[in-house]
C-alpha cells in the first residue's frame, strides 16, 4: 500500500496543475483507478484537495468575519452544537457579505479550508453549484461537525447536479452529520423537484418507518422533516406519509439547551394540506 501511495503522489504531481489542483486529466485519472483501485484513489484525492491554501484575497474576508463576530452569537451557536473555531457572525451579516461577494467558487473553497464555522457557512452561500464535483462534496461532507453546518451544506448540495446521487449515498451513512445531510437533501428534493414520481419517495417512506427510531439524534429530526415534506407533495403521498407517521409515533430528538421542538409529522402534514387548499 505504501508503494501504491507513492505512485499516486507521482501521478498527482504530473497531472494536476501546481497553481490550481483541481484540473485533473480525466483519462489519467481513470488509468490510475485501474492501477490502484477506485476507493483508494478517491480517498487520496479527498486528502490532497481538502486543504486549499489561504491566499491574500481570503485574509480580508476572514478579518471582516472576525470583526463582525459577537460573544452573544457565539454563545447561541454553541447552544446549537457549534464547538469548533468560530467568530460568531449573525446570518444577517453573512447574507450581506454574500450580496457583495456574489458567486465565487475559488474563494468558497479557501474559506472552507480555514476550518472556521462562520467562514464555512459563507462558503456555502457563495459556492457555485455548477462547479461542484463528487470529490469536493465528499471532502466537505467529511468535515461536517454540527447540524447548522449540515443544514447549510445540504441546501447547497440540493442545488447541484449530484443532489440525487449524494442523497442516496448519504441517507445510508452511519455518520450523524452526513446522514442528516442526506435526509435534508431528500426533503429539499420533495419540496422543489416536481418531476420526481411518487415511487421515488415511497421507498424512503418505508425506510423512515423501519429505521427512524434507530438512527442518530439529528438524523431522526431530518428523517421526520423529510416525512412531513413528502406528505405535502400530493394526496396520494399524504395518505402514505400519514400512515408512516402513525406507526412511528412520537419522534424524540435532544435539542440540548435550545428551545427548539420536534414537529409532530401528522399534525404538520395536515397543516400543509389546509395551507395548500387555502392557496388554491
Amino acid at each position: 500500500m505504501l508503494r501504491v501511495g507513492f505512485l499516486f503522489k507521482i501521478w498527482y504531481a504530473f497531472h494536476v496543475s501546481i497553481v490550481e489542483k483541481c484540473f485533473v486529466d480525466v483519462r489519467a485519472f481513470r488509468q490510475l483507478t485501474i492501477l490502484c483501485g477506485t476507493a483508494f484513489v478517491r480517498k487520496e484525492m479527498r486528502n490532497l484537495t481538502r486543504n486549499q491554501p489561504i491566499t491574500m484575497s481570503t485574509l480580508p474576508i476572514l478579518d471582516q468575519l472576525k470583526a463582525l463576530g459577537t460573544e452573544q452569537a457565539r454563545k447561541t451557536y454553541r447552544k446549537h452544537g457549534v464547538s469548533g473555531d468560530q467568530y460568531g457572525v449573525s446570518y444577517a451579516e453573512l447574507k450581506n457579505l454574500k450580496k457583495n461577494i456574489k458567486v465565487n467558487h475559488d474563494l468558497a473553497k479557501q474559506l472552507w479550508s480555514s476550518g472556521i464555522h462562520d467562514a464555512r457557512i459563507l462558503a456555502l452561500m457563495i459556492a457555485d453549484p455548477q462547479d461542484a464535483d463528487s470529490v469536493l462534496l465528499d471532502s466537505w461532507a467529511d468535515d461536517l461537525e454540527n447540524y447548522p453546518l449540515s443544514d447549510a451544506f445540504s441546501r447547497y448540495v440540493a442545488q447541484t447536479a449530484l443532489a440525487g446521487e449524494k442523497m442516496e449515498q448519504w441517507t445510508q451513512s452511519d455518520s450523524e452529520w452526513i446522514g442528516t445531510t442526506g435526509w435534508n437533501i431528500l426533503r429539499d428534493l420533495a419540496t422543489n423537484d416536481k418531476n420526481l414520481p411518487d415511487d421515488y419517495f415511497e421507498r424512503y417512506l418505508m425506510t423512515i418507518e423501519r429505521d427512524l427510531h434507530n438512527r442518530k439524534n439529528r438524523v431522526r429530526y431530518a428523517m421526520n422533516s423529510a416525512l412531513i415534506t413528502i406528505g405535502g407533495r400530493n394526496p396520494q403521498l399524504e395518505e402514505k406519509a400519514l400512515a408512516v407517521a402513525k406507526v412511528i409515533g412520537k419522534v424524540i430528538v435532544d435539542h440540548g439547551a435550545t428551545n427548539c421542538k420536534t414537529p409532530d409529522a401528522a399534525t404538520d402534514i395536515e397543516k400543509m394540506r389546509v395551507h395548500q387548499k387555502s392557496k388554491a
